[in-house]
């Protein structure tokens, strides 16, 4: 068993969806009560990783992180070494990866909240961020909390991306998708086996809690 690999996907979950919580809310509260002109554009755009290959988006990420890149000499300024093959270059491209699994549930999420909730509150002098904190993220908490398990989910099993991106760099980039992969690829069948029951286990039981939790936030709100 790779420990370290495991630690490694663990990490860079944990900070994909601390990253991801924020911006999922936002976006997923913009786009559910705004409309302006491009946005089934920007929706698209959001979308763009769910249908794409790992390896064709790995390669963008490869590309616009690389020292060649605006981006890539502007990080390479200011913290004197690269984002490709490096932890930090798998969280970016982590976080731009899972966008889709965490936007689309939030936005379904506020959808759902009837305009008379806000405008009631409204009507009651609530300021927005207490509408917000008080209101509307407790109803989207359901949403909310899909959005980051299917994000923390996603980014342990993802492979193509990290691959590219990060290489194959132990305790640094080797995470453990990759190091499953390496297991098979030296015919160690039973490590492979191992490290992919524990990982599967991880999903399920991540998967189940977030059921338990919707269910029983849901049951709150029709006996409140």
């Amino acid at each position: 068993m790779d420990w370290v690999a495991l630690r490694l996907s663990l990490e860079l979950a944990a900070w994909t969806v601390a990253i991801l919580l924020p911006i999922g809310i936002f976006l997923g509260r913009f786009l559910a009560w705004r409309q302006f002109r491009g946005k089934g554009v920007v929706e698209a755009l959001l979308a763009l990783p769910l249908v794409l290959p790992p390896t064709v988006i790995g390669y963008y990420l490869l590309v616009g992180f690389g020292q060649q890149s605006a981006l890539g000499q502007f990080y390479q300024s200011l913290f004197g070494h690269g984002l490709v093959f490096t932890f930090q270059g798998l969280v970016l491209a982590s976080v731009l990866v899972n966008l889709p699994f965490a936007v689309q549930p939030m936005q379904r999420a506020f959808e759902a909240i009837p305009p008379e909730v806000r405008e009631a509150a409204a009507c009651c002098g609530m300021a927005p961020w207490r509408v917000l904190t008080r209101i509307e993220l407790p109803l989207a908490w359901p949403g909310i909390l899909t959005a980051m398990v299917l994000s923390f989910a996603h980014t342990l099993g993802e492979f193509g991306v990290v691959l590219m991106v990060g290489g194959s760099i132990p305790g640094e980039t080797k995470t453990v998708a990759i190091a499953i992969y390496d297991r098979v690829q030296a015919f160690d069948d039973e490590a492979a086996g191992r490290m992919s029951a524990l990982l599967l286990l991880i999903s399920l039981v991540t998967i189940g809690i977030s059921y338990v939790l919707g269910n029983r936030a849901a049951a709150r709100r029709r006996h409140g």
